[in-house]
Order: structure tokens, then C-alpha cells, then sequence
């Protein structure tokens, strides 16, 4: 290994830019980072971080070298720049550029999104009295993000009476948005605006007064204010202040608009208060104070309350009470606890309540009747597929909007009437060119654990497929927080299934796919889980004989990148190449820091590191604490600069350690967006540019690339 400063980084990178080495199809180096240790000692162990100095984001050195990484993955990829190409185009190619949503109805007006071929993002809009009137465009996404390299739409909420429209954009990917109103009548932007919010905002029923939450230094929603439209900002008055770092603030709004519901939580634990809608000056009161572990969400029709809880349930149950004395002690069950049925949400109409639930890893919908014998299950007809409740806002209606779609169908979007139980297909959204999903087979199949847990895998593949031809095989995984990760349909991947691969997720403990008890193996002390499942599930494949272990490619981002950095320090010589977005590895180092952001809220899903035990646990499988000197797959890693989710630090130091170790000589790069945060490009271009960029990664590592 060539071990330079970061100023022969700097000249090599400057060199390439200046005298066109890369263009010219030589060769550069690897960027190698400084070594500038910081030593620390915690429960008696002393650590050394070399690469510590890339946190400072100001630094000079660190721009870069951060610049030097990005030059050398783009001279790698250099032979790649047809393919790149070529699957970007493919992917357009399958969609219809210029496209709308279902018009979602609320009172009188029809409210949409539609987008236009070579335009990066949505165009927001909405028509009065029917779908075919004249259309008023609210934001131009386009427009607002001149001069902007990133947007985000945060909030988006109109008041009562359809007036005034409240939103918040995010400029740089740091998730800090600004609050800006609208008034709809009059087509003019209000001098109102607040700096540094969070994304949620709720309107009292005044149609003037609007409540939101602000960040602290941490991106934590901590504080809750009232404003008034017209009035000057700096009177906004503090409702709420939240004073534990562990818990962070939302507030919402019930579907019968009669109630303002601000919830305080952490991963485990809620409370609730309620106001008055009717009454902008109002007083939020607790519903029950917040007890360890103990979660509840509350809903509202006429008298009651509902209350959606864990309490002495697992899997969640739902109970009632009346609004005019909302004790626990006076909560009444109506739909208890069940093993085996995981309660994930719930949505209350006038007339219905909706649940959803989840049964060995499928989500279904049930609907219940108010005061009525109404009791069913909504059908479904795929062995494997994603559902997700669509935009209800209407509390009065018999209708149920959901969006459906699998492994091989695509989005589809369902009008469900409650009463008849009749869907009505409002749209399906369409995959442009020759797209036959019966050339396609989804499977479910369970891989053996090493404790004999049977662990779910989705996949897809084309039905011409051989089994034991060593095929290539893309392996995806998260396991965290109790997310599920979904089969749901996307036509981008097909530039892999049409070039001979197999799709699969593992849907390994520390999701939620099979109920709160595999969230719970896979957190704190039971976090190793995680990693052997996968490693489990890419054995189980390798052996029935859909790929090999010079075929496989596994794949994941953020929490999901931890999976990845685990895995290959556990079995390195298992996979052929790794992609790890924007992945959390430098678990000690983070988990060390309560300044970080959200780094007090992972306390609740990993432990606490300050406690001796959660310490030398998280240092058995963090990434970057396990780097050694060894063999690793082919690799790349992406970052993003204005992440404040994973700091761009983690994946970069995470790199730059493992290139000084290893001792292979398969490729390691690093793609660092400058522009973006966790989520990445935002334009719906620049995203799919970045999706055909891993591609054409995984198909050079492979040899399958021209």
C-alpha cells in the first residue's frame, strides 16, 4: 500500500483534474488518509482513532481528501460510463416522465402531484369541485429549487377552510427546514416564516393558528410553539419544552379535526397530550404519563378515544375511552392481544375502523364497523406483497384509499368502499417498454438460523432462470428499529433481473416483518442476531444453488449499512462484492458522543455504551472497531456531506481504514455527495443517475460488465 500524506493526496488528485490522467485511462492511486490518533480510554480500554480529524467538516485537509476519494472512484468507474449510461437509460425509459397522482379529495377540492418530462421534481396542485376544473398550482418544486442543488418538501398542510397552505423545504439534506404559508385565495407567499423546524406542522381549526416544532443543536424536535399568521415570529409563543435528549416531539391533527394531539417519544415510550381544535389558545392536556417501555397512539370519533398500545401487549391492542376522562385506568379493550398478529396502525373514519395488522410477515387490512356487527379481512391474492394505507384526510366517507403492489406488480393505487367491499382501481402505475410480469417468479422461503429460527426471504427472478449456474445475486437487509423491510415493486430493478440475477431480502430479527418479538431479538444484548441471520440467509441461498459466493452481491443502507460492515468482518470471504450506503459503522465512537444527532435516541434500540455491558457488546460487531487485516469483497461505500443521520465521517474514516488493512487487491471507493443528506440525490433524475452508478458497480465487480 502506497501510504501518503493528505497533500500527496491532494497533488494526486489535482494532477489527474489538471493534466487528464483519468481521462486519459490512467491510473490514480487510492487516496490514504492521514494517521492523526486520538486516544481514548472508556471502561479500561484504550482506543486509538486514527482517522479521527475527518470529522471536522470545516477542515481543509478533509475537503480534500474527501475530494481525492470521490476523483479515484470516478477514474475506477471510468470504463463504466457506457454502462452507467445505458441503464440510466433504461430506467427512464420504463417510466412515464411526465405523470400524476390520484387526485386526493378534501372538502370541495381535488389535491395532486403531477411531474413533467425532464424536470427533476413534483409540481403540487389542486383543482376545485371536480377533477376536470381548472388547475391552481400551490408549489413548483422546480421553481423554489433554483439555485439550490438539493430540496426537500417537509410539511404540507392546508388550513381548514382549503385558504392557506403551510410547508417547509429543506435546501441542504440536513433535514433543518423553514416554515413558509401561503395564501391559496389571494396566490401570494406571506411574509411569515420560522427557520430551523422539523417537518410536521398542524393547523387549529381558527385557520390562522398553525403549531410546529423547532430542532435543537442535535436535529431534535424539543419545542413546541403557537403562530399566528400576520403576527411577527418572534412572538411565536412555547407551548411545550421536551427536556430529555432520549425523546423528541410531533405533532399532529385527528381525522375528525377535532383534536391537536402533540406526542413526546423515544423508541419505546410515549405520552400524549390533547387540545381543543376549536380553541387556539387551548390547553394540551396528558392523556397518561410517560412509563418505560410503554407506547400509546390516540385516534378520535365522537365521545371516544382510541387508543392504539403495547401496554402488557407485545404486539400492540386496542382500547376506548371517553374524552371527557381519559385515564388509563378507565381504558377499555376492544381488540386484544395476539401472538402470532402484530397491530401496527390503525386509521378511525366515522363510520369504520381500519387496522392493520401483520401475520407471518404479510400486512393485512381489517375493517371493523362503529356499532355494528361489521368484522373482515380485505383479500389479497399474491403469496408476497407490500400494502400501505394511501392519503385519507376525509373523516366521513365509506371509502378506503390503499396502495398495493409485489415483487413483480406494480404500484397500484385502490379506492376500497368499507360498505360494499368493492375496490376501485384509480390507477397502476405503468412500466413502459415490454414489461411481462409473468416472465417473473417471486418466491418465500425461510433459511435456518443458528439457533434454528426460520428467517423469511423474499426474492424475484426471471422464470428462464437455472438453478445451481452460479447466478448473480443481489442479498438486501436492514433489521432494525422494527422496520420491515417490504417487497414492494420497482421498475428500476429490472436492469438486474433482465441481466440473469436474483432479487432477495432478508428479512432478518431487528425488523418488524414477524412481530415486536423480532424487533426485539435483534436490539441491545441480542444485536448479534442481526448479523448471523444474514450471514444465514446467504449461506441458505448459496446451498439450494441460486447464486454462489463468487456471485453474490449483498447490499444495504444507514442501519442497514451496520448489517453490511458486521457481516463482512464476520465472513468476509462469503461475498463477492458489498454496496453500503451512507452505512452507521463507527457504532462506539458515535454511540460515545450524546452532541451527535440522534445518538441519545439510539440509547433505546442498541444501549447505552456508557454502561459497561452495551459497551463491550457494540465493540463485538462495530464495523469499524473490527477492521483488520484481512481479505474484504469488493467494495463501495457512499456518504453523504450533509447527513444528519450517519455523519459523512463514518463511512469515510470507515473506508480509509480498511484500504490501509487490507490485503487484497479487490476495489474499494468511496462516493461522497456533497450536495445531499441521508436520503441522497433529491431529484428524481439525479436519483436514478446514482441507482444506475451502484449498478454498473456491481456488474464490473462481477465481470458481467462490457
Amino acid at each position: 500500500m502506497h501510504k501518503k500524506s493528505v497533500i500527496a493526496v491532494m497533488i494526486v488528485s489535482l494532477s489527474a483534474m489538471l493534466y487528464g490522467g483519468a481521462q486519459n485511462g490512467m491510473d490514480i492511486d487510492p487516496p490514504i488518509a492521514s494517521v492523526i490518533p486520538k486516544v481514548d480510554t472508556v471502561h479500561g480500554d484504550i482506543r486509538v482513532d486514527d482517522y479521527f480529524w475527518l470529522r471536522d467538516r470545516t477542515a481543509p485537509a478533509v475537503l480534500v481528501y474527501l475530494s481525492a476519494e470521490n476523483e479515484y472512484t470516478r477514474s475506477m468507474m471510468l470504463d463504466t460510463e457506457g454502462l452507467q449510461d445505458s441503464i440510466y437509460a433504461e430506467m427512464v425509459a420504463r417510466i412515464e416522465e411526465t405523470d400524476m397522482s390520484v387526485p386526493v379529495r378534501r372538502d370541495d377540492y381535488y389535491y395532486y402531484s403531477r411531474t413533467e418530462k425532464g424536470k427533476e421534481y413534483p409540481v403540487y396542485c389542486r383543482k376545485k369541485g371536480s377533477p376536470d376544473s381548472a388547475e391552481q398550482v400551490l408549489i413548483d418544486l422546480n421553481e423554489l429549487c433554483s439555485g439550490h442543488a438539493y430540496i426537500e418538501l417537509g410539511a404540507y398542510e392546508v388550513s381548514p377552510d382549503n385558504r392557506y397552505l403551510a410547508y417547509s423545504i429543506d435546501t441542504t439534506g440536513s433535514e433543518r427546514y423553514t416554515l413558509f404559508f401561503r395564501d391559496l385565495q389571494r396566490n401570494v407567499l406571506l411574509s411569515d416564516h420560522v427557520e430551523n423546524v422539523d417537518d410536521q406542522v398542524a393547523w387549529a381549526n381558527d385557520n390562522l393558528t398553525v403549531y410546529y416544532t423547532v430542532l435543537d443543536d442535535a436535529r431534535r424536535p424539543f419545542r413546541l410553539y403557537r403562530h399566528t399568521l400576520g403576527k411577527d415570529v418572534d412572538q411565536d409563543r412555547m407551548i411545550y419544552h421536551e427536556k430529555d435528549d432520549a425523546f423528541w416531539l410531533d405533532i399532529s391533527k385527528t381525522r375528525s379535526e377535532r383534536f391537536l394531539l402533540m406526542v413526546s417519544g423515544s423508541h419505546t415510550t410515549t405520552e400524549v397530550f390533547y387540545a381543543d381544535a376549536e380553541d387556539p389558545s387551548g390547553h394540551f392536556s396528558l392523556i397518561r404519563p410517560r412509563e418505560t417501555d410503554v407506547e400509546y397512539y390516540i385516534e378520535h370519533r365522537d365521545t371516544i378515544f382510541y387508543v392504539f398500545t403495547n401496554d402488557g401487549a407485545p404486539n400492540f391492542k386496542l382500547m376506548e375511552v371517553s374524552v371527557n376522562d381519559p385515564a388509563p385506568g378507565n381504558w377499555r379493550e376492544i381488540v386484544p392481544h395476539r401472538d402470532a398478529v402484530l397491530l401496527e396502525g390503525f386509521d378511525v373514519f366515522e363510520n369504520y375502523t381500519v387496522l392493520y395488522e401483520r401475520e407471518r410477515g404479510l400486512k393485512k387490512i381489517r375493517i371493523m364497523g362503529a356499532g355494528s356487527d361489521i368484522d373482515y379481512y380485505v383479500d389479497f391474492p399474491e403469496p408476497t406483497y407490500y400494502l400501505d394505507p394511501g392519503d385519507n384526510p376525509e373523516f366521513t366517507t365509506d371509502l378506503l384509499r390503499f396502495e398495493y403492489s409485489s415483487l413483480v406488480t406494480p404500484k397500484t393505487i385502490f379506492d376500497y368502499n368499507m360498505g360494499t367491499r368493492v375496490r376501485d382501481l384509480k390507477k397502476q402505475y405503468r412500466v413502459l417498454g415490454a414489461y411481462d410480469p409473468a416472465l417473473y417468479r417471486v418466491e418465500r422461503l425461510y433459511a435456518p438460523a443458528d439457533d434454528g429460527v426460520p428467517i423469511p426471504i423474499s426474492l424475484v427472478y426471471r422464470k428462464d432462470l437455472k438453478k445451481y449456474g452460479g447466478n448473480p445475486l443481489l442479498l438486501m437487509g436492514y433489521g432494525a428499529y422494527g422496520w420491515s423491510y417490504e417487497p414492494y415493486f420497482s421498475s428500476n430493478r429490472l436492469s438486474l433481473l433482465d441481466r440473469g440475477f436474483v432479487y432477495a431480502i432478508a428479512h432478518v430479527r431487528g425488523g418488524g416483518e414477524m412481530g415486536k418479538s423480532w424487533h426485539e431479538q435483534g436490539q441491545f444484548l441480542r444485536k448479534m442476531n442481526t448479523f448471523r441471520d444474514f450471514i444465514a440467509c446467504a449461506k441458505y441461498l448459496v446451498h439450494e444453488g441460486y447464486t454462489t459466493t463468487g456471485s453474490l452481491v449483498i447490499s444495504g443502507g444507514s442501519a442497514g449499512g451496520l448489517l453490511i460492515g458486521a457481516v463482512i468482518n464476520m465472513e468476509p470471504g462469503l461475498f463477492k462484492a458489498a454496496v453500503a450506503d451512507v452505512p452507521f459503522v463507527d457504532v462506539i465512537n458515535t454511540m460515545l458522543d450524546p452532541s451527535i444527532p440522534l445518538t441519545v435516541v439510539e440509547y433505546t434500540e442498541l444501549g447505552s455504551p456508557f454502561d459497561e455491558k452495551f459497551y463491550w457488546y457494540m465493540k463485538s460487531y462495530s464495523p469499524y472497531d473490527n477492521v483488520e487485516a484481512r481479505r474484504y469483497p469488493h467494495m463501495l461505500v457512499t456518504a453523504a456531506f450533509n447527513d444528519p443521520r450517519v455523519g459523512y465521517w463514518e463511512p469515510a474514516k470507515w473506508t480509509a481504514k480498511i484500504r490501509a488493512l487490507k490485503t487484497d487487491d479487490n476495489l474499494l471507493i468511496l462516493k461522497t455527495n456533497m450536495d445531499a443528506g441521508h436520503g441522497g440525490s433529491s431529484g428524481r433524475y439525479a436519483e436514478l443517475r446514482d441507482l444506475a452508478f451502484e449498478y454498473s458497480f456491481v456488474l464490473k465487480v462481477l465481470g458481467i460488465a462490457p
